[in-house]
C-alpha cells in the first residue's frame, strides 16, 4: 500500500495574505473597524472589502456611478444615508422601486413612520389606517396627505409645461424642484434635484407615487378612464422608453462605470442591462457602439446564492450577460450578504471617515 508524502508549504513564504485578529481596543473610528474587519474572514471581511472598492470608485474621476435601491429602506428610516451619498457627489445616477421612493417622498414632507409592536392585531391596524411593513407603521393618512401634494406637482405639469409625455425621470425632478421651493428639511429627491441627478423608477406603476399620478389625472378628467374616451386619449401619455434612452445617454458618456446596490430587483437589473443593451443595438442594428461594462460593483444584499436568484445574479455569473469587467482586466467587485440596515450603515461612515482623514493628511 502506498502513501502519499505532503509537501507542506509555508504561508509566508508562498506570499499568502495573513489574517489579523481583530483588536477592539486599536479601532477609534469605522475607518478602522471596517479595515479590520477586512483583515478578518466571513460578512466581516465582505464589508471591510467593500469599502475598500467604493472608495476606488467614487474618488475614479471617469467613473460614472450608479446606485440601484430596493426594499423598505425609506420606511426603515435609512433615506439620510441615500441622502448623504448623493449631496457628497458620490452617486450620479439613481435607479428605485416606486415603493422606496413614495416612503421618502412622505419623509420629505415631515410626515413619519411609526414602530410595530408584536402584539398588535393586523385587522385591527387596517381599521385604524395603519399599514404595517414587517416591524415598521405607515399611516394611511401620510398617503392622503402625499396625493394632495402630488396633485399639485402634477397638475404644475400638465398646466404650465404643457407636458405631452412623461417619464419616471421627468416627474422624480418635479417632485425634487417643489420640494425645493415649499419644504424644508432634507429629502432624497430633493438632494436629486439640487446635485441635478436623474432618478429612475422602471416600475413605475407599482408604486404609490403611480397611483398619486393616476389620482391628478383622473381630478382633471374622470371621462377619460371610465366615459367613451379611452387610456390612449388622457392628457399625457407615460413613456418608460424616455426613461431607458435618457440612462441609456448617460452611460454612453462614460469612461468608466461603477454600480452600487442596495437590495436586488428591478431596479438593479434595469440598471445593469445597459451593456447588453449597447451589445444588442451594435449587433442587431450594426452601429459602431463601444462596450458598455460595469468596472465596480458593489451590492448588499440577504439573499443567499444557492436559491439561484439572488435578487439578480452574481457578479461573476454578470460576466456571462456582458454587465462586468472581468477582475482579470481589472474589475473590482463586492457583494456582501447581510441585511442593508445592519452594512449600509457602517459603510457609509467608514467612507466618510476614510476620506477625512485622507483630506486632513493633504491639508498638511
Amino acid at each position: 500500500m502506498s502513501t502519499i508524502k505532503r509537501i507542506l508549504r509555508d504561508g509566508a513564504k508562498d506570499n499568502l495574505t495573513p489574517l489579523t485578529t481583530l483588536d477592539p481596543d486599536s479601532i477609534t473610528d469605522f475607518d478602522e473597524l471596517l479595515t479590520a474587519m477586512g483583515r478578518t474572514a466571513f460578512g466581516g471581511r465582505s464589508l471591510g472589502e467593500a469599502l475598500d472598492v467604493l472608495q476606488a470608485m467614487v474618488e475614479d474621476p471617469d467613473c460614472v456611478v450608479v446606485g440601484t435601491f430596493s426594499g423598505a429602506m425609506t420606511v426603515a428610516k435609512q433615506s439620510k444615508l441615500l441622502i448623504k451619498m448623493l449631496d457628497e457627489g458620490w452617486l450620479d445616477v439613481v435607479v428605485s422601486t416606486g415603493a422606496l421612493m413614495a416612503h421618502g417622498f412622505i419623509e420629505s414632507l415631515g410626515l413619519k413612520h411609526f414602530k410595530y409592536d408584536s402584539g398588535m392585531n393586523d385587522k385591527a391596524l387596517f381599521d385604524a389606517g395603519y399599514n404595517r411593513v414587517y416591524d415598521t407603521l405607515e399611516p394611511e393618512a401620510n398617503f392622503t396627505q402625499a396625493e394632495l401634494v402630488m396633485r399639485e406637482v402634477m397638475h404644475q405639469l400638465m398646466d404650465e409645461q404643457k407636458v405631452q409625455h412623461l417619464s419616471s425621470e421627468r416627474i422624480c425632478r418635479a417632485i425634487g424642484k417643489h420640494l425645493c421651493k415649499k419644504y424644508d428639511g432634507p429629502g432624497i429627491l430633493k438632494s436629486a434635484y439640487q446635485k441635478n441627478v436623474p432618478v429612475y423608477i422602471p416600475a413605475f406603476t407599482d408604486s404609490e407615487l403611480a397611483l398619486d399620478v393616476a389620482c391628478a389625472i383622473l381630478a382633471k378628467d374622470f371621462g377619460h378612464l371610465l366615459g367613451e374616451k379611452g387610456p390612449e386619449e388622457l392628457p399625457f401619455q407615460f413613456n418608460p422608453f424616455l426613461d431607458l434612452f435618457s440612462y441609456s445617454k448617460k452611460m454612453h458618456g462614460a469612461k468608466k462605470m461603477g454600480i452600487f446596490t442596495i437590495g436586488g430587483g428591478v431596479p438593479r437589473n434595469w440598471a445593469q442591462q445597459v451593456g447588453p443593451f449597447f451589445d444588442v443595438m451594435s449587433d442587431r442594428l450594426e452601429r459602431d457602439l463601444p462596450a458598455r461594462r460595469f468596472h465596480y460593483a458593489i451590492r448588499i444584499c440577504p439573499e443567499p446564492v444557492h436559491w439561484g436568484g439572488l435578487s439578480g445574479c452574481t457578479y461573476q455569473e454578470g460576466i456571462s450577460w456582458g454587465k462586468f469587467v472581468p477582475p482579470a482586466e481589472g474589475g473590482r467587485f463586492a457583494e456582501v450578504h447581510a441585511d442593508a440596515t445592519l452594512a449600509w450603515p457602517i459603510l457609509i461612515k467608514g467612507l466618510q471617515d476614510r476620506l477625512a482623514k485622507k483630506a486632513a493628511k493633504a491639508g498638511k
